[in-house]
């Protein structure tokens, strides 16, 4: 049964997500009803992971701003960005002039309730819109807030983990932090349930997977912190998702250095199969991406967004709502990853058997009579593919000088594969992040 994307997202729209929390939780437990594979992991508050400390877990169950009337100005059960992530409990009544100083407003988009939280430093405040804020008049309001901090709480993430032919593995992950955000937070959790449904279903797997579900940057220090070795160990490509669902150009942020094979297949599937892409700079970083490329961690992994956030303008708003997403873009995001995940799969670096063009016709790739009329539909590419498969070009450097597709590429590497025209070239794991060269007395050592 085909997922809808669209559908997922309005279930989940509503809970109220943060880097810890109940509806955390209730979010992972709904994505492991739809990948039982899914696997909810814990740490605990307090737990010290690299330069940081997990955050007391908190949860809110109320918060509203009353006036004079005991009317409400506005209530956290009517949109729960009213409360500031993280927030203490009060329970006051105050002047406005008070209440100003928690209150948070953007002038210039007057109907949007902004984003706001304070993770590590304990505070109070509420969101509203600037039109909101402009109709408050001088009096006294209840001040209502709800919430608590467990000490002893926990932050729960979602693993995955899909086993291929090899224990290299690809990362894919998304966040899961954020509250009622349609682009910006759920787009990506929904086009990684999608890849992830695909990746399950892949017949052959030459790479296997992890899969992370996880709350941003706090979720991702601590995971690394958790599984470096094994990171440093495993983990050949990667991308951070976030911002699929909206009708933006598909853009990336590459890794620190921009020459893993992760920037190579996203720049050739972008360069390839879309009209138009974005490539920023990791300067650009702002997600997940900035803390798998830290120095000391530098692993392979880039971002995948259509419009970067921070950079629309529904961003950390109430305006990222579910009406500028929709199950077409979505479907078209997960269809644009699993294309550079296959192109990954099968991204592979071969060599020549022989010394000298081979003898085609023996192994009937060549035609027998050598005429305009009579040359086979593949003999130039079966040429061409020969002539750069020296232990220099894998399949997206042979797509790049060929000028063709790289799976009609591949199916012709399999008949000369077939052949025994070509073999593996035996680092083909090293040769994938670092293209080397090789003198000739190497070359004639790999071909013995």
């Amino acid at each position: 049964m085909k997922l809808n994307l669209f559908n997922i997202a309005k279930e989940l729209f509503p809970l109220n997500r943060s880097i810890t929390g109940k509806d955390t939780l209730k979010t992972l437990e709904y994505i492991r009803n739809i990948i039982p594979e899914l696997k909810i992991k814990k740490i605990k508050s307090g737990e010290k992971v690299f330069d940081w400390k997990v955050p007391d877990e908190w949860n809110v169950e109320e918060g509203y701003i009353k006036d004079s009337n005991d009317k409400d100005v506005i209530n956290f059960k009517t949109n729960n960005l009213h409360v500031m992530g993280y927030s203490e409990s009060i329970n006051k009544t105050m002047s406005l002039t008070q209440l100003d100083k928690h209150l948070y407003t953007i002038k210039d988009q007057p109907d949007a309730i902004p984003f706001v939280t304070s993770y590590y430093k304990k505070n109070w405040g509420f969101c509203m819109s600037y039109n909101q804020r402009k109709k408050l008049k001088k009096g006294k309001y209840k001040v209502f807030i709800n919430s608590s901090f467990n000490k002893n709480g926990l932050m729960h993430y979602g693993e995955i983990k899909i086993k291929g032919k090899s224990k290299k593995e690809i990362l894919i992950t998304s966040n899961i932090c954020h509250p009622s955000m349609a682009n910006n937070e759920l787009s990506g959790v929904v086009v990684l349930i999608s890849v992830t449904k695909k990746i399950l279903k892949f017949n052959n797997r030459n790479y296997s997977y992890r899969i992370l579900f996880i709350p941003e940057t706090i979720g991702s220090i601590a995971y690394i912190s958790k599984n470096f070795n094994e990171l440093k160990n495993k983990i050949f490509a990667g991308y951070v998702i976030n911002c699929l669902g909206d009708n933006g150009i598909f853009s990336h942020i590459p890794s620190r250095y921009g020459d893993t094979i992760s920037d190579k297949a996203i720049e050739f599937t972008f360069k390839n199969y879309i009209n138009n892409y974005k490539r920023y700079s990791f300067l650009d970083r702002g997600s997940d991406e900035r803390q798998f490329g830290s120095p000391g961690v530098d692993l392979p992994i880039c971002s995948i967004s259509r419009s970067k956030y921070g950079e629309y303008p529904e961003y950390h708003t109430s305006l990222d709502n579910l009406s500028i997403i929709s199950n077409k873009y979505l479907n078209e995001s997960s269809n644009l990853i699993i294309k550079i995940i296959k192109i990954i799969e099968i991204n592979t670096t071969y060599i020549h058997t022989k010394l000298g063009e081979p003898f085609l016709t023996k192994y009937n790739l060549y035609p027998s009579i050598s005429s305009k009329n009579h040359l086979f539909k593949n003999t130039q590419l079966i040429l061409d593919i020969l002539a750069y498969s020296d232990g220099k070009n894998d399949l997206i450097d042979l797509a790049n000088i060929i000028k063709k597709d790289i799976f009609e590429i591949k199916e012709v590497v399999d008949i000369l594969f077939q052949n025994k025209l070509l073999k593996y070239y035996k680092n083909t794991d090293n040769l994938l992040n670092k293209i080397k060269s090789f003198s000739d007395k190497e070359l004639l050592e790999i071909l013995s």
